[in-house]
């Protein structure tokens, strides 16, 4: 049989990748206890990578980083298998094996994780390794007959019969690639969690939390609204593909150096009086004026309660959360027990969005995420800071993370140009446990000049804050910074994210026209 050309064995060679790509994801989306090996090997990719590259994909791309980490590592799958394509030209036998080892690059990947099982993991590996063989067979064996057809065989401006029949054998093989891909992911993201999750109502809290006072929103145009939407709300994890996880068969175990250790199941918890509390939160990513903050009303369980309830040891000084995705965090154990830490099981009046830890969740004020927030959770354990440390804290960042005092112009927006006259400079402050007393506007590195603040929701959320400016046509900068309710004013001095969170007085551009 003629040897194909290197580019149609290329072709052949990533068509049949895509396929094997295609079929693992639906039979690993069929099967109970299965998942994306994509996704499989993109979560091993980030917990490999050092925690200077991820802190740098995180801080360029934000939360677009994982969504780029799947095109690169499906782009690089595609690559191999145009090698793969390669190799069959001359050993079709030796290509297979190949593909077949490339399968289990996932399946090895996969089987670490918590959320599946060995045979289902290997089962999508298998299928995909066999139905990526049978595609190369076909397209190579279609590449050979269109380098076996004479140039002379049909008239001028006619398509070659053998080219024909290899162009569609590789279209064929990228729709059964793109269909099998896109059923699988229907499938896993429309299982029955989501459905379970819309028929859930949470408890009446026995302890609501207050209405906001009238003035507690400015209600100005541009200016981000008090509570920010479940949709809207910024998300950072180390969640390749969002958890399912079931509430029937999920429970929460508390165990660890603890006198009474015990499991939970998610109907115990809806059972137990519940508390509703706003709590302003961050992500330690978030750079001076980012976006990576949110307020929201949650609703759940105090994790003061459980924690009596096992009976804390005397030497169990960090409280360390998992996640059913493996993510850990840990904070001080005192922390835990001063009363503000929730096991929240819902959001702004819903039940947590998948998106954002379903079925249960910790919320701790004034502690920025990596070290308190772990979504999905599954373990809370009582142990000590030199047993065992949390996810990203051998990446490089700090072993506590307290949030810093921060302010953030939202009107107007940076570059932009207004009128000259009276023009509002508004946006928002947050010191969590220690509230905002005081927000004060600089123009043009002149005097400090104090804003008028909103009402307070409580001292874990942010603040409003609005200054009425009389514009002069030109360009101009503006400069904010907050003081907290300890008399803490904020440092201008600028940080870096990396290790405890960005510092430094939000300041921006822009030009007023007459």
């Amino acid at each position: 049989m003629p040897t194909p050309t290197l580019r149609d064995s290329g072709i052949a060679g990533a068509a049949a990748t895509a396929v094997a790509l295609g079929v693992s994801e639906l039979v690993g989306a069929l099967l109970p206890g299965g998942r994306s090996l994509v996704e499989a090997v993109g979560d091993t990719v980030i917990d490999l990578v050092p925690g200077w590259l991820e802190r740098s994909a995180i801080a360029i791309l934000g939360s677009a980083d994982k969504p780029v980490l799947i095109v690169g590592i499906l782009a690089v799958s595609l690559l191999v298998g145009a090698g793969l394509g390669w190799v069959a030209r001359r050993s079709l036998p030796l290509a297979s094996v190949g593909l077949t080892i490339f399968a289990l690059v996932g399946v090895v990947a996969a089987i670490g994780d918590e959320r599946s099982t060995a045979w289902a993991v290997m089962a999508a590996g298998l299928a995909g390794a066999a139905s990526g063989i049978i595609a190369l067979m076909i397209l190579t064996r279609a590449a050979s007959a269109r380098s076996a057809a004479p140039p002379g065989a049909v008239g001028r401006g006619e398509a070659r019969p053998g080219r024909r029949a290899f162009l569609q054998a590789v279209a064929i093989a990228v729709a059964v690639a793109g269909a099998t891909a896109a059923a699988g992911r229907w499938l896993t993201s429309s299982r029955r969690v989501e459905e379970i999750r819309a028929l859930l109502r949470l408890p009446a809290p026995a302890t609501p939390a207050p209405p906001a006072p009238p003035d507690a929103d400015l209600a100005l145009a541009g200016l981000t609204p008090l509570y920010i939407a479940n949709d809207d709300f910024y998300r950072i994890d180390t969640a390749l593909s969002i958890p399912q996880v079931d509430p029937e068969q999920w429970s929460l175990e508390v165990r660890g150096l603890v006198d009474r250790p015990f499991t939970l199941t998610y109907d115990d918890l809806l059972a137990m009086p519940h508390v509703e509390t706003d709590i302003t939160l961050t992500c330690v990513s978030n750079e001076v004026g980012g976006g990576l903050v949110g307020n929201a009303r949650w609703q759940g369980v105090p994790l003061r309660a459980l924690l009596e309830r096992a009976g804390v040891q005397d030497g169990a000084t960090q409280l360390l959360s998992r996640s059913v995705d493996g993510f850990t965090a840990g904070f001080p154990t005192e922390t835990a027990m001063e009363g503000g830490a929730l096991v929240a099981l819902g959001m702004n009046g819903e039940p947590l969005p998948a998106l954002h830890g379903f079925p249960a969740r910790l919320v701790v004020p004034g502690l920025y995420g990596y070290v308190s927030a772990t979504k999905w959770l599954s373990v809370i354990e009582l142990t000590t800071f030199e047993a065992e440390a949390g996810y990203w804290i051998p990446r490089g960042w700090a072993r506590e993370g307290p949030i810093k005092t921060q302010s953030r112009v939202d009107v107007p927006r940076a570059g932009s140009s207004v009128t000259a006259g009276r023009q509002p400079i508004a946006g928002v402050a947050w010191a969590p446990t220690r509230g905002i007393e005081m927000v004060e506007v600089s123009i043009d590195g002149g005097p400090w000049k104090e804003a008028r603040l909103a009402a307070s929701l409580s001292v874990d959320t942010w603040r409003q804050w609005v200054y009425e400016w009389d514009a002069t046509p030109g360009s101009h900068t503006i400069a904010v910074r907050a003081s907290d309710g300890l008399g803490d004013t904020q440092t201008d001095v600028r940080t870096p994210v990396a290790p405890d969170g960005a510092s430094g007085h939000h300041t921006i551009e822009v030009r007023v026209e007459q």
